[in-house]
């Protein structure tokens, strides 16, 4: 059966479904030899080429899924390439055959902690879905004081310039001072939510560390730049986790 030209690619680790459909725009993308268009629909077994070169989609389809767990450190870019020159995280994971690693989200430049690297577009698609309501915790180093007020008004929700926003759990993780310690978790993925949010209090973000996603955490003895590989349980844990969150059935139906 023929799907979308931008679900059969992002299935093949080609890249996500938002990258493939710019690609089809900016004219990068042929279907057997011609220009693919948006709305287009495609099989495993036609000849398909991203900027003139050949990809191999019978051998990608048939790749075993893979996920990474990388502790991104701060000052690394979740880029291919960055115009300033700056380090990337893709500079740090090992070589795939066929195939090409998937950022699951980013993390900013300054903020480190746990990313997911998938070399399966559909799974990363599944896992960044708005509708997913996937929860994503922090540790976060707050500079200035925090009061149970400012507290209520970020559970209760903070108007923001693209929307109402809140943290699903916020609690106490200890210190004094200027090196007071927040665990705050959020559902959704927007640029940089959560400092934006401590910002709107008048509030600094000395350090912001992403610990889990979904039921995925930053394992402790995981060393910044390094990544380990999901095994069989793991992948198993996490695709029953997909299945059971909301909406979360319905997502491998789009």
């Amino acid at each position: 059966m023929s799907e979308k030209i931008q679900k059969v690619l992002a299935n093949a680790g080609i890249g996500s479904r938002r990258q493939i459909e710019t690609w089809i725009k900016d004219g990068r993308i042929q279907i057997n030899g011609r220009l693919a268009t948006i709305g287009d629909r495609m099989t495993y077994h036609d000849a398909v080429s991203v900027d003139g070169r050949e990809i191999k989609l019978q051998r990608s389809k048939n790749q075993k899924t893979r996920v990474l767990i990388y502790h991104k450190p701060e000052g690394e870019m979740c880029t291919r390439n960055d115009p300033e020159g700056r380090p990337t995280i893709f500079e740090s994971l090992p070589l795939i055959r066929n195939s090409r690693w998937i950022c699951v989200g980013r993390l900013d430049f300054n903020t480190s902690g746990l990313l997911l690297i998938t070399n399966d577009g559909e799974l990363a698609h599944r896992l960044m879905h708005p509708a997913s309501d996937i929860e994503r915790e922090y540790a976060v180093r707050i500079h200035g004081e925090v009061t149970e007020d400012i507290l209520h008004r970020l559970k209760k929700g903070v108007q923001l310039e693209d929307g109402l926003a809140q943290f699903h759990h916020i609690e106490d993780a200890g210190g004094h001072g200027a090196n007071h310690w927040y665990h705050v978790s959020v559902t959704e993925g927007r640029n940089r939510l959560v400092r934006r949010l401590w910002e709107s209090m008048g509030l600094t973000i000395s350090r912001l560390i992403r610990i889990r996603f979904g039921n995925v955490y930053l394992p402790a003895g995981l060393r910044r730049g390094k990544h380990m590989e999901l095994n069989d349980d793991e992948m198993d844990e996490l695709e029953y986790f997909i299945r059971h969150t909301t909406n979360g059935s319905s997502l491998e139906k789009k």
